[in-house]
């Protein structure tokens, strides 16, 4: 299953459960499907059908929320599940299904055919055998981030067509990993936000290319 879908789908049962109820946030793997749930509750006068659909935001832990979207991890409120089917499409993977019982069910069939990655000529040209298609894709970032890049200039430099998958496969786990960080910390969704290398970005760099060369 995508892994950027699973992503969105824990990351939205975290923000939106109910933390009143003792009852955890749920994962169940069976071998035909993977389901999530989260405690909650609906806004007023919502069914799943309107949350399901296109919706405005209304987020059940606005701070949690506004937490998630600070730290790069929630890049917009009021889309995960457009997010999630998004992904999945991306990816040819089964449609999720979504349904409420005291909480969201988030069901995702099991049936995707093993993506092949995207091979990178500039990368692998630079690091012969050590970044080709099965590179982590952090690695791949940390490659072509030179000096301070911006969002579009970094997926270009991976020959990335799909901007929704460089996000969610090679920005936002590098960012988790330390890897990288914002040159505009205090306004993650700025127009004007770059990129640059962290001291541990640094070093998987020149690990990196003293493998290539080695």
């Amino acid at each position: 299953m995508p892994e950027a879908a699973l992503r969105e789908a824990v990351t939205n049962a975290i923000v939106h459960k109910d933390y009143a109820s003792g009852t955890p946030v749920q994962i169940s793997v069976y071998n035909d499907k993977l389901m999530i749930w989260n405690a909650g509750e609906l806004p007023q006068n919502w069914t799943l059908a309107r949350l399901t659909a296109k919706h405005a935001s209304v987020p059940y832990n606005p701070d949690i929320a506004n937490t998630f979207f600070r730290a790069a991890l929630l890049e917009s409120w009021g889309r995960g599940i457009d997010l999630i089917r998004q992904a999945c499409e991306a990816q040819g993977a089964p449609a999720p299904h979504f349904d409420w019982d005291n909480g969201l069910w988030v069901v995702f069939p099991f049936g995707l055919p093993v993506p092949t990655p995207e091979v990178t000529p500039e990368v692998t040209g630079v690091v012969t055998g050590e970044v080709g298609p099965e590179a982590d894709p952090r690695t791949r970032l940390v490659l072509v981030l030179k000096g301070d890049m911006g969002r579009l200039a970094l997926q270009q430099a991976l020959r990335l067509k799909d901007a929704e998958h460089f996000r969610r496969r090679y920005l936002l786990p590098a960012l988790a990993a330390g890897l990288i960080e914002m040159t505009r910390p205090d306004k993650p969704q700025s127009r004007l936000q770059t990129y640059r290398l962290t001291p541990k970005g640094k070093s998987l760099r020149t690990k990196a290319l003293s493998a290539g060369s080695a």
